[in-house]
């Protein structure tokens, strides 16, 4: 069964959203708050991403901004704009379609089928990212060093994602702040370095994750 989320403020809309994928025999969940929808959408798997323009916290384009950094779920953009810009800054900020308020909920459905069927034929390669021994299955968020499971938390992963993602790249501190732990993030200022040092410590034998001193850290 594919599991779809749906990032609504507006919660007639997203209920009736709901009713109609779940009478097709879709898994659904709802989210009426940018922030909460975009935890939920990096925090868990999901087939595909339903995500208004406009919503509380923050917006739609951000959200899909952030989304694209980790993973590559399906993203289909709801927004009762119809402008090129907005539609062209979707499509830059990786959404996959757009589908313009008022539509037909057949329209709908149409379009989540057609970005399902395209995602499901080439799915495995887009969803593996590799660096050396190192397999991230992106669909699963599994982690595989030398062929062996490595148990990373949701922040471990998300880092060794953006490392590898931007392997021979340096990151800084202030950049992976703010795309793993956010905008709002205000601990402790060393939390870049203790998690690098829990992730150079469960990859084990890996001197690739290497500090920048003053900067920050690179993989190569």
């Amino acid at each position: 069964m594919y599991k779809i989320l749906v990032i609504e403020d507006e919660e007639n809309i997203a209920s009736f959203i709901k009713m109609e994928l779940t009478y097709e025999g879709y898994e659904v969940e709802n989210c009426y708050d940018g922030k909460e929808g975009l935890d939920k959408a990096l925090s868990q798997d999901y087939h595909l991403v339903l995500l208004d323009l406009m919503l509380p916290t923050l917006n739609g384009i951000e959200i899909c901004r952030r989304i694209r950094k980790v993973k590559t779920t399906p993203i289909i953009m709801l927004t009762a704009r119809d402008s090129v810009m907005d539609k062209v800054s979707g499509f830059q900020m990786g959404a996959d379609d757009y589908v313009v308020k008022p539509f037909a909920i057949e329209e709908l459905l149409a379009r989540i089928e057609a970005l399902l069927r395209r995602t499901n034929n080439n799915t495995e390669n887009k969803n593996l990212m590799e660096f050396k021994d190192i397999v991230i299955n992106i669909e699963s968020r599994t982690v595989e060093c030398n062929g062996n499971l490595i148990n990373l938390t949701t922040k471990e992963y998300e880092l060794l994602v953006h490392l590898v993602k931007n392997q021979n790249k340096v990151l800084t501190r202030d950049y992976l702040i703010e795309n793993i732990w956010g905008y709002n993030y205000d601990g402790e200022n060393n939390i870049v370095d203790v998690y690098i040092r829990h992730l150079r410590s469960k990859l084990k034998y890996y001197d690739c994750i290497q500090t920048v001193r003053g900067i920050g850290y690179v993989i190569r």
